[in-house]
C-alpha cells in the first residue's frame, strides 16, 4: 500500500508527490498519474476536511494509476489515524506535531502489534475486504503503511532528534510556512534561522537513517533542500496547478483583437 515511496526512499531516490486538497477528485488523481513524473499524491484532510468517501475514491484512483497516496490528517486522534488507512490510503501524515510523545502516539495508532495497537479490522480494502489471511494482513500493513510526522512548529524542531529516533517513522515532513509562523518569522522563507531549523531536521533524519521532505517554493529552494539530503519533494498543489494553467491561457491569448 505504501511500498512505492518506501522502496524509492530506501534506494535514496528523489520522491515527487503532489497535493490534492480543495479540488480533491478521482479525476484529478488520474490526471496526475497520466501526466507522469509523480510517485504519490497526498490528500489534505487537515485544511479541506476531506471525508472518508473522498479519501476512498482518491485512494482507489491512485492505486489504479500506480501511485501511492497518504493523508495529511486533521486534528489527530485514534479514529482520525485509523480510518484513512482502512479507506485504502497508503499512509498518513500527522500535522502540527509538537513533540516526541505526540509522534509516538500516532505510530501506536497507525501500526499493529508489536509496533503499535491499531484496532484490527481486515474487512476494508487494506485487507482485501476480508479475503486476506489475518497474519498476512497484519504483517503487510505494518511493513507497508507509510508514516510521516510534520515538523512545522519550533517545539517539534527542538524535539526533532527524539522524534527521528522513533522506530517506524518514515519521513519528517517540514512545513515551512507554519514553522516560520511559530518562530515569529512569518513567510520569511530564506531567513537564516529558518534554514538553521531545516538543517537541524536534516541532521536528525540523517543521524537516525530516515528521510525528510518539504514543499519547496521554487527550483532554487528545492535544489538547496536536495543538497541538504532531502529526498521527498511536494511539487505542486491542485489549486496552484489550475491557477498556473489559467494564467498560461490568458497570456497565450492576450494578443487577441477584434
Amino acid at each position: 500500500m505504501g511500498a512505492r515511496i518506501k522502496k524509492a526512499l530506501a534506494e535514496n531516490k528523489l520522491v515527487r508527490v503532489f497535493c490534492v486538497g480543495q479540488l480533491c477528485s478521482p479525476k484529478i488523481v488520474e490526471i496526475v498519474g497520466m501526466h507522469g513524473g509523480y510517485d504519490a499524491v497526498w490528500l489534505d484532510q487537515e485544511h479541506v476536511g476531506l471525508t472518508i468517501p473522498h479519501i476512498e475514491e482518491a485512494a482507489r484512483a491512485a492505486r489504479g494509476m500506480g501511485l501511492d497516496s497518504f493523508v495529511r490528517l486533521t486534528a489527530t486522534d485514534y479514529a482520525t489515524v485509523m480510518r484513512p488507512l482502512e479507506a485504502g490510503a497508503s499512509g498518513i501524515m500527522a500535522a502540527q506535531v509538537r513533540g516526541v510523545d505526540e509522534a509516538a502516539q500516532v505510530l501506536r495508532w497507525a501500526k499493529f502489534h508489536p509496533q503499535g495497537l491499531r484496532g484490527i479490522n481486515a474487512s476494508g480494502v487494506d485487507g482485501r475486504y476480508g479475503t486476506m489471511p489475518m497474519p498476512e494482513y497484519l504483517q503487510k500493513c505494518n511493513e507497508e503503511v507509510f508514516v510521516a510526522i510534520q515538523i512545522e512548529h519550533i517545539d517539534a524542531v527542538n524535539d526533532v532528534d527524539k522524534i527521528a529516533a522513533l522506530k517506524h517513522v518514515d519521513v519528517l515532513f517540514i512545513g515551512p510556512a507554519d514553522l516560520s509562523q511559530s518562530m515569529g518569522l512569518v513567510a520569511s522563507w530564506d531567513h537564516p534561522e529558518i534554514w538553521a531549523a531545516i538543517e537541524r531536521v536534516a541532521k536528525a533524519a540523517r543521524n537516525h537513517g530516515i528521510h525528510w521532505a518539504i514543499l519547496p517554493r521554487n527550483l532554487a529552494y528545492a535544489q538547496r533542500c536536495v543538497d541538504l539530503g532531502c529526498r521527498m519533494l511536494s511539487l505542486g498543489i491542485d489549486t496552484w496547478a489550475v491557477q498556473r494553467g489559467l494564467k498560461a491561457f490568458a497570456e497565450e491569448f492576450a494578443g487577441l483583437r477584434v
